[in-house]
């Protein structure tokens, strides 16, 4: 088993696609991951069981697993159900909405963090949008915080890069769990602010692994 502290001033990349996409295929993800790895990420975050089992026997390095499960209000690993199939797939942390909304099974956020330490040995990581989400996650048992969320729920503008302020209000709370940055981190440079502000670790995801994205950005700047 990995310890958290591996992860300390690292890169995570996640790899994922949306449904549809031609990339939108476990063997694709595994490959992308792999590529990753090469490139010297220190874990990978991956989205759908095939994908956590895929990538988990495609590369070394820790993978945080999560499914999807709809679009709006809590859809990652919504429910202690998806976060225990994430764990029996492969994944080695658990990412799951870390918000204080209302979950579709009617479980609490520690019921079901507690739930996936008691029957798995997974960690948790709570994906969170505000001060007040990290706060609950934390007394919840979350082994990892995240900013994944700052910006899609109602209690923060989104930011045009990562959420920095944010960042350093949670850091500057001590909590004792590592503050994973992940948001809207497109460059170097925002990855190495988000370190500055007071992350454990950063995640990138469409900067790196997202091609429609990444054409796109320089097709419209092309063309202005």
């Amino acid at each position: 088993m990995f310890t958290l502290d591996t992860l300390r001033s690292t890169l995570i990349v996640s790899c994922q696609a949306y449904s549809g996409e031609p990339m939108r295929d476990p063997r694709t993800m595994a490959q992308i991951a792999q590529s990753a790895v090469i490139g010297g990420a220190a874990a990978v975050r991956v989205q759908g069981l095939a994908d956590i089992q895929a990538v988990r026997s495609a590369v070394e390095v820790p993978v945080i697993g999560l499914w999807k499960d709809g679009h709006d209000g809590v859809f990652i690993t919504p429910t202690l159900h998806h976060a225990l199939a994430c764990a029996q797939a492969g994944a080695h942390v658990v990412a799951l909405d870390g918000t204080r909304r209302t979950r579709p099974d009617g479980l609490s956020l520690k019921e079901t963090i507690n739930g996936v330490h008691e029957r798995t040995s997974a960690l948790v990581m709570a994906d969170c949008g505000s001060v007040d989400d990290v706060l609950s996650a934390v007394e919840a048992g979350a082994d990892i915080v995240g900013t994944t969320l700052a910006g899609y729920t109602d209690e923060r503008a989104k930011t045009v890069g990562p959420d920095l302020e944010l960042l350093s209000e949670i850091a500057a709370l001590n909590l004792g769990v590592p503050v994973i940055a992940e948001g809207r981190i497109h460059t170097p440079e925002q990855g190495q602010q988000a370190l500055h502000a007071g992350a454990f670790a950063v995640v990138v995801g469409t900067a790196i692994t997202h091609p429609t994205t990444i054409t796109r950005w320089f097709a419209e700047a092309l063309s202005a």
